[in-house]
């Protein structure tokens, strides 16, 4: 199948939208598909790169594109801004230079958000939309600990989420589409109802076949003689550390010997930190910032569990990376995360009904259990079998089937 994709985050070792745009083009390709990327020239070094590193040819071109330069904003908020301008023109460009008809399909990957709308679908050929998410929703209860900003900016993501259906962009995209992936329930509840037959639940992300990347990966992981936990995220609200903390701190007061270690950045790490002094937990958290994406297997390794507790997360990247190490994680049966973990492999919380306090409580519990080393070696074996239902490969195959 010829598949043009539209992939405006696309850079290989790299996580979050970049890691979607790479691996949905080489994911693709590898299936024998003949697939042709639109994307930004920011990628290309690191694209070209690793195609050089390829263990054999695929049928894999990069056609990129950029907006003028004035207004190719990084920061999140204009971002979006950039985004819009970049599909719209990116769309015209692929028009009137690559001529669309000799593509069976266009698919749109990134960005992988509800409210970012894709214009690829008036290309007059087959447009398949996503997958993507945004529509998970934190529980008001859950959000007690927000900064202010943070509860401000949760208000604007409810509003926007509630816009949707009547969004006009957003809505021609959708009717546009002969197929639409959504990452979970509540975002398929956000689509206009006369579109919900063409829509799937998908995940967006998905684990790398570690035998096509330049980096070598182990499983061996390095022996402890303590209790290891670790975060990976920005620091901001909903990713669910106002809730992290305190469970550590619990934890503390039955295991002393913890180490909780916090990877990222972001507006709040003062904020977590003064929580932490507070909490009496300081001299047991250690604040890195944020690692390469060759460096992170190592760290996972040197760790027993990943503690997630986000509120909203559509993907959750690192859950999968931290699994992929034979981490058992820890987090909220919310998004992604709370599809990807089960009692095989960690442990997810449900949240349903339950206060703040409540949360907190099971949180440390779960922490609890799987201090017990037995425990926590049978659900590192099964975390990484776990993996293997999410890789690119399967996703590939289970959306498009195998290349003629």
């Amino acid at each position: 199948m010829r598949v043009l994709l539209s992939a405006f985050a696309c850079r290989p070792n790299v996580g979050s939208e970049y890691a979607v745009g790479w691996n949905w083009a080489l994911g693709l390709a590898e299936a024998g598909h003949d697939v042709t990327v639109v994307t930004r020239s920011e990628g290309r070094e690191a694209i070209e790169q690793a195609l050089g590193k390829a263990p054999r040819p695929f049928r894999l071109n990069f056609i990129y594109f950029d907006v003028p330069r004035a207004i190719r904003w990084q920061m999140r908020g204009p971002l979006h801004f950039h985004y819009l301008v970049w599909q719209l023109l990116a769309t015209r460009f692929v028009r009137r230079t690559l001529n669309p008809s000799k593509f069976d399909r266009v698919h749109h990957v990134t960005f992988a958000g509800l409210r970012a709308p894709s214009f690829m679908g008036s290309l007059g050929i087959p447009f398949v939309f996503g997958p993507v998410g945004g529509g998970e929703h934190g529980p008001w209860r859950l959000r007690t600990g927000y900064s202010l900003t943070g509860q401000f900016f949760e208000v604007l993501r409810d509003l926007a989420n509630l816009a949707v259906r009547t969004n006009p962009a957003l809505v021609n995209t959708i009717a546009q589409a002969e197929k639409v992936y959504v990452t979970s329930e509540e975002t398929l509840d956000l689509l206009p109802t006369r579109y919900r037959h063409k829509a799937t639940i998908e995940l967006a992300i998905g684990t790398e076949r570690k035998d096509t990347l330049p980096i070598v990966h182990t499983p061996a992981r390095a022996p402890r003689s303590d209790f290891a936990i670790i975060f990976v995220g920005r620091f901001v609200d909903y990713k669910g550390m106002h809730l992290g903390l305190p469970a550590f701190a619990a934890l503390l007061r039955i295991i002393p010997g913890a180490r909780l270690t916090m990877v990222g950045e972001g507006p709040l790490m003062t904020r977590w930190k003064n929580l932490a002094a507070r909490l009496g937990i300081a001299a047991n958290v250690d604040w890195l910032p944020w690692q390469s994406y060759e460096d992170m297997p190592a760290i996972y390794r040197n760790h027993d569990v990943l503690l997630f507790p986000c509120l909203h997360d559509s993907g959750g990247l690192v859950v999968l990376e931290a699994m992929q190490e034979g981490l058992p994680v820890v987090c909220l049966k919310l998004g992604g995360p709370g599809t990807m973990v089960n009692d095989s492999c960690g442990r997810a919380i449900d949240v349903t009904g339950k206060s703040r306090k409540e949360v907190i409580r099971s949180l440390t519990e779960a922490l609890i259990e799987l201090h017990n080393a037995k425990t926590r070696d049978t659900l590192a074996v099964a975390a990484r079998r776990r993996t293997e239902q999410f890789s690119w490969q399967e996703k590939v195959t289970r959306l498009y089937g195998a290349a003629a």
